[in-house]
């Protein structure tokens, strides 16, 4: 029984990192919740005296369960599109508060999840365990049943895809917040160049609006027309919260106590280059935003 408590203390110590590690896998928090408790299920029926280091052997099997799951996902095409938008972390700590500099330590933008779902099953996770955790390619290799060689391919294939596609990110939390507030005012009056000024020339809109759009995601890939696109979004942003979403701003849009749509925002150069908005109420359900209420 002492052996059973010590064993799951050591695990609550890993718990974080390992929800860090699945959620850049999955990109999914209830995905990644679920990843790390069959990674529980799997010590609890493991002989501890077996594993000489057990930081390692977690890693390796929530690495395994995660990659079983990208496998089976991609075989059952369970995204009508090739594009989605993952589920974000959202916080209504500011950029004053003292959490919001652990937020930014541990966030991974949605731009940068977006990316990563376009990345077969083993570069993602030679990718995030490399480049995103420093975990060796020769730990890496047996997880894909590929040479240490082979998987520092699979990382090289995916760091010059992300490079490519994911676009830089600004760091100061309060010149995005800046950016995003003027968009929502030119929103709200309806100013068309207004709001091409803070967009990015080739600015990406996704929108998963839910089972009213087939569970599509809508992607717009013009300034002019994500301006036209917020335009019909203006009414609502007298209802809007800024947000700390997946370490950069956001909003979340709260009318009589009900969420209408999550908007991240990734902001480069000044100008707004992404913003991926959940509007689907069965996804929005899923998050605790009572700090957002009225």
């Amino acid at each position: 029984m002492a052996e059973s408590a010590w064993l799951a203390e050591r695990f609550e110590q890993q718990r974080p990192y390992l929800h860090s590690v699945a959620y850049r896998m999955l990109g999914s928090l209830s995905e990644a919740e679920d990843a790390v408790q069959e990674t529980w299920l799997r010590l609890s029926r493991a002989d501890s005296d077996e594993v000489d280091n057990l930081a390692a052997w977690l890693t390796t099997v929530v690495a395994r369960v995660c990659l079983n799951t990208l496998r089976t996902r991609q075989r059952r095409r369970e995204e009508p599109l090739d594009t989605r938008v993952p589920d974000p972390v959202i916080t209504p700590a500011g950029p004053d508060d003292p959490e919001h500099s652990a937020v930014l330590a541990d966030s991974v933008g949605l731009a940068l999840l977006v990316v990563l779902d376009t990345l077969s099953p083993p570069e993602r996770l030679a990718f995030v365990l490399h480049d995103m955790f420093g975990v060796p390619f020769d730990e890496i290799a047996p997880m894909v049943d590929r040479s240490p060689a082979t998987a520092r391919q699979l990382a090289s294939r995916a760091r010059r895809r992300v490079r490519g596609q994911a676009p830089p990110v600004d760091t100061d939390l309060v010149r995005q917040r800046a950016v995003v507030t003027a968009f929502l005012a030119a929103a709200r009056d309806g100013d068309i160049e207004g709001l091409v000024a803070v967009l990015h020339p080739d600015v990406v809109l996704r929108s998963d609006g839910g089972a009213t759009r087939a569970r599509h995601t809508t992607v717009i890939t013009s300034a002019r027309e994500v301006a036209e696109q917020a335009t019909t979004f203006g009414r609502f942003s007298p209802y809007a919260r800024h947000a700390v979403i997946n370490g950069g701003a956001g909003v979340v849009v709260m009318a009589s106590g009900r969420p209408l749509s999550i908007m991240a925002f990734t902001v480069h150069d000044g100008r707004i280059a992404e913003i991926d908005v959940i509007a689907d109420p069965e996804r929005l359900g899923r998050f605790d935003l009572s700090a957002f209420a009225d």
